[in-house]
């Protein structure tokens, strides 16, 4: 079994309405969202072996305001992952290694919310739980969703997943996780 963890980028600035949008960083209420977050994943003993992450500025924010882990990590920055679509997704998680357990993907949105979507599957959408009824109404900044993977990275498709937890800052908020 592999656990998978995406998880969408924390609130972005947009004070500088100039700014090319890869380059926009964090805000006030995203840092203080993934400071939560890193906190619930830690509660949660949610600690990856790789780090698959888009090189725009707020992507590369939530990662280093994750750190210190536990474990040694490889960390992967990948331009193509900015703005991904499912298959670019996709691609880039069959391109991790066999021998990886848990990996982590920081991205965004529309895309990552799609590949959620797409390996809960249409069967665990419609009769899925609390979980998947919040997956469903959406995947907001500094969200976190949890899957298990049963076969290998390879093998990763439509279906491919089962959602273990979603978690989003608001969440943690009222939840005592943070």
């Amino acid at each position: 079994m592999r656990q998978l963890l995406l998880l969408r980028h924390a609130k972005s600035s947009w004070d500088d309405a100039a700014m090319p949008d890869r380059d926009r960083p964090l805000n006030a209420r995203g840092r203080r969202s993934v400071a939560a977050m890193r906190q619930a994943m830690r509660n949660l003993g949610l600690s990856p072996d790789v780090v698959l992450v888009s090189t725009a500025r707020r992507t590369m924010e939530t990662l280093e305001a994750l750190e210190p882990w536990d474990d040694t990590l490889l960390i992967d920055p990948i331009d193509s992952l900015y703005l991904a679509n499912v298959m670019q997704l996709t691609a880039a998680l069959h391109g991790v290694a066999e021998t990886v357990r848990s990996v982590l993907l920081i991205g965004h949105n529309p895309g990552l919310h799609d590949l959620a979507l797409s390996l809960a599957g249409d069967r665990a959408m419609r009769v899925g739980g609390e979980n998947e009824r919040a997956l469903a109404n959406g995947f907001p900044t500094g969200a976190l969703a949890e899957f298990v993977v049963p076969g290998s990275w390879w093998d990763l498709r439509e279906g491919g997943g089962r959602l273990v937890r979603f978690l989003t800052p608001r969440m943690l908020e009222g939840a005592g996780l943070s």
